[in-house]
């Protein structure tokens, strides 16, 4: 939620917080000036709203999410909106039947990672990696429940995955796209949640897609690692974690460099200001749950066909 806060207070009327930990919140609330509520009920009945996010823990989201669409409330869910696929297709099944809009903050979609590996043209072959710090920082940010598989339904795969599953998704050419192997690991923190994984997907075109998370980076002021690449017909990308950014076209074999700003954390304070811009509209051009059921579905079949090896993890 921090990294809401500062656009939430430029762009919206925030008039209820909520939280089933209130005394977590407090400092949050009090900078938007908003009261505290430890009941979604009791927050959702406090008056008649324009829009709500639904950032709880994910064993709790499709009764919030439903709560919403049977009061006509649009709403932004975070990832991954509940803990398997029969939760996002409740939700979105639901939201559809009632009109009632929702997005979700993928964020990396259309930031400048995306718009960099977007030169080389649809993926034919991508690579991502995302490796944040150690699964600790959730119980010091007050949110040991991401630690919990019970609740949050896995670990650093069904946080940060989304984000490049997604951006492989909406790039690539191809009409499907499988999972054809997997390998999650608990082995360096065993924390009950895997801290890294590996995600290969295969496209119906040839296309393939490979992608690494990990909460395996040290606790620092670096916060992560992160390096991309991307082929495709007009060429090939590769995006450093230093933001150096390399194109070789395909064409006549030149390269250039160019430098972007490779940190998520800004990102999204851009989406909630488009959020404010687009509410009104159904959230034109922003995520849909469609998009997150695509994405998802490919998360936790991995978790599906996957052991985790070391740690106290036991998933799907």
């Amino acid at each position: 939620m921090p990294l809401y806060l500062s656009a939430w207070a430029d762009t919206h009327d925030v008039v209820q917080v909520q939280d089933e930990e209130p005394d977590q919140i407090t400092d949050i609330a009090r900078r938007l000036g908003a009261p505290v509520c430890g009941d979604v009920e009791v927050a959702l009945d406090a008056g008649p709203l324009d829009l709500a996010y639904v950032f709880g823990p994910h064993d709790r989201m499709l009764d919030t999410c439903l709560a919403l669409v049977e009061r006509g409330v649009p709403f932004v869910v975070e990832k991954p909106g509940g803990l398997g696929p029969g939760d996002v297709e409740s939700v979105r099944d639901a939201a559809s039947a009632a009109g009632v809009a929702a997005t979700v903050p993928l964020v990396q979609r259309g930031g400048p990672v995306d718009r960099a590996l977007s030169m080389a043209g649809a993926p034919t072959y991508q690579r991502a990696s995302f490796v944040a710090g150690p699964p600790e920082r959730y119980r010091e940010a007050g949110c040991s429940w991401m630690l919990q598989p019970a609740r949050s339904g896995g670990g650093c795969l069904v946080n940060l995955g989304p984000h490049f599953v997604d951006l492989f998704l909406q790039r690539s050419g191809a009409r499907q796209v499988e999972l054809v192997a997997a390998n999650l690991s608990a082995s360096l923190h065993g924390a009950g949640v895997e801290d890294h994984a590996t995600l290969v997907l295969a496209g119906d075109d040839g296309s393939e897609a490979i992608i690494e998370v990990g909460y395996a980076f040290p606790a620092s002021p670096i916060k992560r690692y992160c390096s991309y690449t991307s082929v495709g017909s007009r060429g090939y990308v590769d995006v450093g974690t230093s933001g150096q950014v390399a194109f070789t076209r395909a064409s006549d074999g030149a390269s250039e460099s160019s430098l972007i700003d490779v940190d998520s954390d800004p990102l999204y304070d851009v989406f909630v200001r488009r959020v404010a811009d687009t509410w009104e509209d159904g959230f034109t051009g922003l995520p849909t749950l469609g998009d997150l059921g695509d994405t998802m579905n490919l998360i936790w079949a991995a978790y599906e066909r996957s052991s985790i090896s070391s740690g106290e993890v036991s998933l799907g």
